[in-house]
């Protein structure tokens, strides 16, 4: 199962990633454009979500994924750490995030980052 230490070294391995103290809790940060935040003491990761995908992810997976109430108008949805599969499904979900606050720079000089997967 995913901690938190897991979430912090696969979000810095991500190119131009920083970590920031905000809101007591800690962030990270592509470019200075925050992608995660770890906060529920460090038992859940909030990331960005389109809104449409995440309704979908809520409906279908409650217990995994949930949307903060004051999240709700923006395109964040939160991850309980305890139920994803493995380090493999975190690090799918951090680089999705991080691709939709990446610059287009980023994108464009690390394409393998820069397309979500397929499955």
């Amino acid at each position: 199962m995913p901690d938190a230490e897991a979430v912090r070294r696969i979000a810095l391995s991500f190119p131009d990633t920083t970590e920031k103290t905000a809101w007591n809790m800690p962030t990270f940060r592509v470019a200075g454009k925050m992608f995660a935040t770890l906060p529920e003491d460090e038992t859940s990761v909030a990331v960005r979500c389109p809104k449409e995908e995440r309704d979908e992810l809520v409906l279908a997976e409650p217990e995994k994924f949930w949307i903060a109430g004051h999240e709700a108008q923006f395109a964040w949805i939160r991850a309980r750490l305890a139920t994803l599969e493995d380090e493999a499904e975190l690090r799918d979900i951090l680089a999705d995030s991080w691709r939709q606050a990446a610059p287009p720079r980023l994108l464009e000089s690390h394409p393998e980052l820069g397309h979500p997967p397929t499955h």
